[in-house]
C-alpha cells in the first residue's frame, strides 16, 4: 500500500505543457485519435508534457483550454480540410472530420492571438493556412505529394521521399543549416492561395508546391510543414531540429 505524503507542489520545475489534437476515429465505435509517432518527439526533443486534445466541438470550451496550454500542435490526419472552410463546396468526401476542423481552427485561433505557439503537420498545415485566410487545392503531383491510401500497408505508407528547398534566412533553413533536404510526404490536400502574413519558409523543388511557413502575428511562434518529421525522427536530423524548434518556442513563452 503506498503511504501518502500530502504536498501543495510538485517536485522539479513543471515542463511546458502543449496540446496535440486528436482526430474523429472508428475502431468499432467512434474514438478520438492520435498516432504515437507525434507524441514521443515532443517529448523527446520538445522537452514539452503533452495533453491530448479530443477533437469534439460540442464539449470543448476552446477559451478555457487556451489559457491553460503553453502551445499547440495540429498533427498530421486521414481527414481532409471541409471545402466550406476556404470557400468551396463541401463534397461527398467520407475523409472529412467536421468536429477536427471546428476544433483546430476556434483552438488554434484563441492561442495564437494570446501570443502562445503554434505549429502544424500536414493537415495542421492547411489548418492554418486557412485560419490566416488562405484556400487548398486537391490538384497535386501525386509522384511525390503521395495520396493517403487506405489500402496501403502502415510500414510502407513512409517509404518515399522529394525534396524541398529552404527560404534563406528563415526559421527552418536556421535551425536545420541546409539550403535543402528530402522529405517525405503523404497528403492530398496542399496550399493553394497563401493565407495572409504567412512567410513561406520551404517549396517543393519539383512543381513549386508551399510546404513550410512561420509567422509570429502576436507574440508567438507559428509554424507549420508539409510534410512529416516525426517519421523515423530518431535517423533525421531536420526532424529532429523541427522539434527542437517547437521546445525553443515553449521555453520563449514560459521566459516571458
Amino acid at each position: 500500500m503506498r503511504r501518502f505524503t500530502c504536498r501543495r507542489e510538485i517536485d522539479g520545475p513543471p515542463k511546458p505543457v502543449i496540446g496535440v489534437l486528436c482526430c474523429n476515429e472508428i475502431a468499432n465505435r467512434p474514438i478520438q485519435a492520435v498516432a504515437t509517432r507525434f507524441v514521443e518527439p515532443l517529448v523527446r526533443y520538445a522537452g514539452a508534457t503533452v495533453l491530448l486534445v479530443p477533437a469534439v466541438a460540442d464539449a470543448m470550451d476552446t477559451r478555457s483550454l487556451a489559457g491553460r496550454l503553453d502551445g499547440l500542435l495540429l498533427t498530421g490526419s486521414r481527414s481532409n480540410v471541409a471545402g466550406g472552410r476556404y470557400g468551396k463546396a463541401n463534397t461527398e468526401d467520407d475523409s472529412l472530420d467536421l468536429d477536427r476542423d471546428t476544433v483546430a481552427l476556434e483552438l488554434a485561433g484563441r492561442m495564437i492571438e494570446a501570443g502562445r505557439p503554434v505549429f502544424g503537420i500536414c493537415r495542421g498545415l492547411q489548418e492554418l493556412n486557412v485560419l490566416f485566410g488562405g484556400t487548398l487545392t486537391d490538384t497535386l503531383d501525386e509522384g511525390h505529394h503521395r495520396s493517403t491510401d487506405d489500402a496501403t500497408a502502415y510500414e510502407t505508407l513512409f517509404d518515399h521521399t522529394h525534396d524541398v528547398t529552404l527560404s534563406a534566412g528563415g526559421l527552418l533553413a536556421s535551425a536545420i543549416a541546409q539550403p535543402s533536404i528530402s522529405v517525405t510526404s503523404v497528403h492530398r490536400q496542399g496550399i493553394d492561395r497563401l493565407g495572409e502574413g504567412l512567410t513561406v519558409e520551404a517549396h517543393a523543388v519539383s512543381d513549386g508546391l508551399v510546404e513550410a511557413f512561420s509567422a509570429r502575428p502576436c507574440g508567438g511562434d507559428v509554424l507549420a510543414v508539409q510534410w512529416h518529421p516525426e517519421w523515423d525522427v530518431a535517423a533525421s536530423a531536420s526532424g529532429q531540429a523541427f522539434f527542437a524548434l517547437i521546445g525553443q518556442a515553449l521555453g520563449a513563452y514560459r521566459d516571458r
